[in-house]
């Protein structure tokens, strides 16, 4: 299975478009890990910001979202989006050769890595935003993702994306600008 990881919209409809034009096509399902709407009070308004455009974009897609609640996100996004996005945290299980392969899928604000390296199983991989600076690596035996953001970047990398592809008992994890532009991958 493969999916688009979204993070950190804050509703710049014109970068969300980008990154659907680059990888829609190409994935199963889409992971959106918060912050979909509101720039927040800390952050300047993004390139293309069109809260409502944002909103129909990510409704139009509804059926193929997996999401979390953002540190942005409040009722009235709920009011604006046709999808559950409120939950602080999901999870998948994979099935897999040697067992299931466990995405713990959260926002990054609420829970520590001490907190994660507790509650998860080993070879474990979570999913997160927020920082909107990307990460790829492991610790304590879980894998950690964030593909940063796609409208407000932190990070030199500008503004990115993530594919995760998950096969039987390999996972790659790939990260890309939302032009479709492949910055560097990570399989294990």
């Amino acid at each position: 299975m493969t999916f688009l990881i979204l993070s950190d919209i804050h509703g710049s409809a014109e970068c969300l478009e980008t990154a659907l034009a680059s990888f829609e096509n190409k994935v199963d399902a889409i992971i959106m890990l918060g912050d979909y709407l509101n720039h927040g009070p800390r952050n300047p308004l993004p390139q293309g910001w069109d809260t409502k455009r944002t909103a129909e974009l990510l409704n139009e897609r509804k059926d193929k979202i997996i999401c979390v609640r953002g540190n942005c996100d409040s009722e009235v996004d709920q009011m604006m989006l046709n999808f559950p996005c409120l939950n602080a945290y999901t999870m998948l299980a994979m099935p897999a050769p040697a067992g299931l392969r466990r995405l713990f899928i959260h926002h990054g604000h609420l829970y520590s890595r001490e907190e994660l390296s507790d509650w998860l199983p080993k070879g474990a991989i979570v999913i997160s935003g927020h920082t909107h600076v990307t990460v790829m690596e492991e610790e304590a035996g879980l894998f950690y993702f964030n593909p940063g953001s796609i409208s407000l970047p932190k990070c030199d990398d500008g503004k990115t994306c993530g594919i995760l592809e998950v096969q039987n008992d390999t996972v790659k994890v790939s990260l890309y600008t939302i032009e479709g532009k492949p910055l560097r991958e990570r399989e294990f």
